[in-house]
């Protein structure tokens, strides 16, 4: 079986992955769930390795080589793209694909909340969206950009590890600037950011205290600012920036991030009884209870304040899926599993 028809079956399953790893058939993941290919197709080391030659320039091919990994992009016979990590597993080369449709879903094609909108009109601030790999982060930020994109005009720039989802000029231009290809490294994109005159920048991911600092940096500048982080909540968010920089740099960056913080979605995507899934989320306002809070190092009181500000349109995560069970789309028991506080999820669906 050739790398072509492995992805043209992952299209046409709508499939959200694809796993090539040697000794095993190759893996889709569909509404969440990892199952082979059927089949007695067993994926070799030597398979593998053509399929990396055939989707490689020589030059990734060589940086794959000495660095035993690589991330990338591909576009695929003008139907989508991938976002693909090649990596090395046992001595053995092993690929990971994630599917981006080349059309760019709306927020309520999505299923997100409509607080979202209010999101995109902001014209300064910062706005993260948190949640494990794999559940939806990527595209709820181009939904969120795109819709900037059509509604009114300015430059939007994204700084990505690869470029993900390709926006088409509206009535915004976008530069699209990729990390290795358009840049050298992340720091080097983030501080020249600020000189590319931009009214949105999207940071791909905050993953380190540099980018972190520039996110802050961008945002207190009077940008808007989206970025995602690998966090389960919005008061773990909080936690996880100020706890990247140093103990005596802290209280100065509660002081920058209490300012510039409008917002942190935290998502997931649940199975439902339907075979598909839904969105569950958290939402966070940076209401004064929110930045006093943040600013005075109370982090532990957030959960408390996004629970008593519903009215505002902040949401806790059991909430969101105290609402799917009541509406039977979610089974208790899995939506326990994806809940931080599945007594809470119990209360609640007691209640209503």
């Amino acid at each position: 079986m050739e790398i072509k028809d492995l992805l043209e079956l992952t299209i046409a399953k709508s499939a959200s992955d694809l796993h090539v790893i040697s000794g095993v058939p190759p893996y889709l993941r569909i509404h969440g769930v990892l199952s082979p290919i059927s089949g007695e197709f067993v994926l070799t080391s030597d398979v593998i390795e053509k399929y990396l030659k055939q989707i490689l320039s020589a030059e990734q091919y060589e940086k794959f080589t000495l660095n035993k990994e690589i991330d990338f992009s591909y576009s695929f016979s003008n139907k989508v793209r991938f976002r693909v990590n090649a990596y090395t597993q046992k001595g053995t080369p092993a690929i990971a694909f994630r599917l981006i449709p080349l059309s760019i879903p709306t927020v309520d094609e999505l299923g997100l909340p409509t607080v979202l909108h209010t999101f995109t009109g902001l014209r300064q601030g910062l706005i993260l969206v948190t949640g494990p790999t794999g559940h939806g982060k990527s595209t709820t930020l181009a939904a969120m950009l795109n819709e900037i994109n059509s509604s009114r005009s300015g430059h939007i720039v994204t700084i990505e590890d690869p470029i993900e989802f390709i926006f088409k000029p509206i009535k915004c231009i976008i530069s699209q600037r990729e990390i290795g290809k358009d840049s050298l490294s992340w720091q080097m994109a983030l501080k020249s950011v600020l000189r590319e005159d931009p009214d949105v920048v999207l940071i791909g991911e905050m993953r380190d205290y540099e980018t972190i600092a520039s996110a802050l940096t961008v945002a207190e500048t009077g940008h808007l600012v989206f970025a995602t982080l690998h966090t389960n909540s919005a008061a773990q968010t909080i936690d996880r920036i100020v706890d990247v920089f140093p103990n005596e740099q802290q209280e100065q960056v509660r002081f920058q991030l209490a300012n510039v913080v409008e917002a942190v979605f935290s998502m997931r995507l649940v199975p439902d009884l339907h075979g598909g899934r839904v969105v569950a989320y958290e939402v966070m306002l940076g209401t004064s209870a929110v930045r006093t809070a943040i600013r005075e190092g109370k982090v532990h009181q957030i959960d408390n304040i996004i629970q008593t500000s519903t009215e505002l349109g902040m949401n806790t995560l059991e909430m969101s899926l105290a609402k799917h069970v009541r509406d039977g789309k979610v089974d208790l028991e899995t939506a326990k599993s994806y809940a931080q506080r599945p007594d809470e999820l119990s209360r609640l669906v007691r209640v209503n």
